[in-house]
């Protein structure tokens, strides 16, 4: 196109169309650049605003005690959620890789011995007769009984290894969201500003119940579902380590990605109270048995509490955002996963709400 057959009212437009094109190319360059740089950090800093969200009445509590010292405050809470939430996992840490090394052992040598199915296993619908079968010949001949399992174990050994991966990474993950919740929290009254502003920015009139809705829906799928399902893998994950089960460490993984994925810790409680009662002394099996009952059960009451002044969040919500943050993003993404989807649930309700309101 020749411009000289161009109006100038054409030229402008051109002119200001291009200029607009190489303006917003550029952002767009930065912005992908910017976002290259911090994305090693993403999960910790996103983990780390969910941590001070959930535990901001408890430190503002404890810098009530300490006499409005925000600083010293922050840096107590950080000190005691390092101890609280680092010390355990590193001990099942140890369990879990001490569990794997002896069970890998005894295969080899032979030495592993698996005691006989119990009677009336077989009388269960459907999966009775297989499972009694199975179990007969893992009692009788374990080397047939692993060919048989070859292909689950490639894709659970597999699986194990990456969780094994992730555990640790989320280990130090948890170390530096920790310490980016203490540095939030000690800058609370700033920190809020800025969400709040962005919020304005990003909805106008509506960017404070926006901001409210985000931090109620983090704060009640923190507490209720995180906080409940991390107390009760680590109360499971000591008393695996007290009664001697082999990989305690592993078991209270799974009751940990159970306990968020609403499932509950019975199926992994179950099994180990068969296991103590072949393996185990009687005191030990029976004392266990009597204190895994409550341990399965207190999700009952500590969700009600927590969650009751919080938004209802469907639980298939909290299922699918538990189940698909562990599989793109390991371990941390188990956290992340719930809150993010369960704040982004609350945040199309309010659109829709907002969206019928106005018609």
């Amino acid at each position: 196109m020749n411009n000289s057959n161009l109006s100038p009212t054409d030229r402008v437009f051109i002119h200001k169309s291009l200029e607009a094109t190489i303006r917003i190319g550029l952002l767009l360059i930065i912005t992908v650049w910017c976002f290259k740089i911090v994305e090693p950090f993403i999960a910790p800093i996103i983990w780390g605003i969910i941590i001070a969200i959930a535990a901001h009445p408890l430190y503002s509590r404890l810098r009530t005690t300490l006499g409005e010292r925000h600083k010293l405050a922050a840096t107590v809470f950080t000190f005691i959620f390092l101890i609280i939430l680092i010390v355990p996992t590193v001990l099942l840490t140890d369990t879990l890789i001490d569990g794997i090394k002896m069970l890998a052992e005894k295969i080899k040598d032979g030495s592993l011995s698996i005691p006989p199915p119990p009677e009336n296993l077989g009388n269960i619908m459907i999966i009775g007769k297989p499972l009694a079968k199975f179990w007969l010949l893992a009692s009788q001949n374990i080397d047939n009984a692993l060919q048989q399992l070859t292909p689950a174990f490639k894709v659970i050994g597999s699986w194990l290894l990456s969780a094994a991966t992730g555990a640790g990474l989320a280990i130090l993950h948890f170390i530096v969201a920790i310490i980016i919740a203490g540095v939030l929290l000690a800058n609370s009254s700033g920190s809020n500003r800025v969400a709040r502003a962005i919020t304005y920015r990003l909805a106008d009139e509506k960017g404070a119940d926006l901001a409210d809705l985000a931090e109620a829906t983090v704060r009640s799928v923190a507490n209720g579902i995180l906080g409940v399902a991390v107390i009760q893998s680590l109360l499971a994950g000591i008393s695996f380590m007290v009664v001697g089960l082999p990989a305690a460490g592993l078991w209270a993984l799974l009751c940990l990605i159970f306990s968020i994925a609403q499932i509950g810790t019975a199926p992994i409680l179950i099994p180990v109270i068969i296991y103590l009662f072949y393996n185990a002394d009687t005191f030990t099996a029976v004392a266990f048995l009597v204190w895994a009952i409550p341990l399965s059960l207190i999700d009952n009451i500590l969700k009600p509490i927590l969650l009751g002044r919080g938004v209802k969040t469907p639980m298939a919500v909290i299922f699918i955002g538990a189940i698909g943050g562990l599989l793109s993003s390991g371990v941390i993404g188990l956290f992340i996963g719930a809150v993010i989807l369960a704040l982004g649930y609350e945040l199309f309700l309010l659109w829709l709400n907002t969206d019928s309101s106005v018609e």
